[in-house]
């Protein structure tokens, strides 16, 4: 499955972006990741191949919202109230499995399909 995200851009804080992640065919579990410069690539949020259940890093719970239209095979990161330390590549990633958990949706290495990233920049 190929992955395209898109919606990044530059923004003051406090304000909001919508990331787009559109897959080539239906998609089952679905996460984001970020990278910020010089740092490791975290986990952001996640959700199930139905949309029941989601799952977010403390550092955005509250300001963000994962959701998806599997009509559209596109899953979205809605980011609210961004604040410097959002700056990041977001990574949208698919895994391979209607299986769901809370563990295993953070993990990075269970998903097997990755893409590009978008870059979000957030100025103070």
């Amino acid at each position: 499955v190929q992955l395209q995200a898109s919606g990044g851009g530059l923004v003051q804080a406090g304000g909001s972006l919508r990331l787009s992640c559109a897959a080539s065919r239906r998609t089952f579990n679905m996460g984001w990741f970020r990278q910020a410069p010089g740092k490791e690539r975290e986990f952001v949020a996640a959700i199930s191949w139905s949309g029941d259940s989601t799952y977010y890093a403390d550092s955005v719970k509250g300001r963000f919202t994962i959701s998806r239209d599997n009509a559209k095979n596109t899953v979205y990161l809605q980011m609210n109230n961004l604040k410097p330390e959002d700056t990041a590549v977001y990574f949208c990633a698919a895994r391979a499995s209607t299986l769901y958990t809370d563990v295993d949706s953070q993990n990075q290495y269970r998903y097997p399909f990755w893409g590009q990233g978008t870059l979000v920049t957030v100025s103070s």
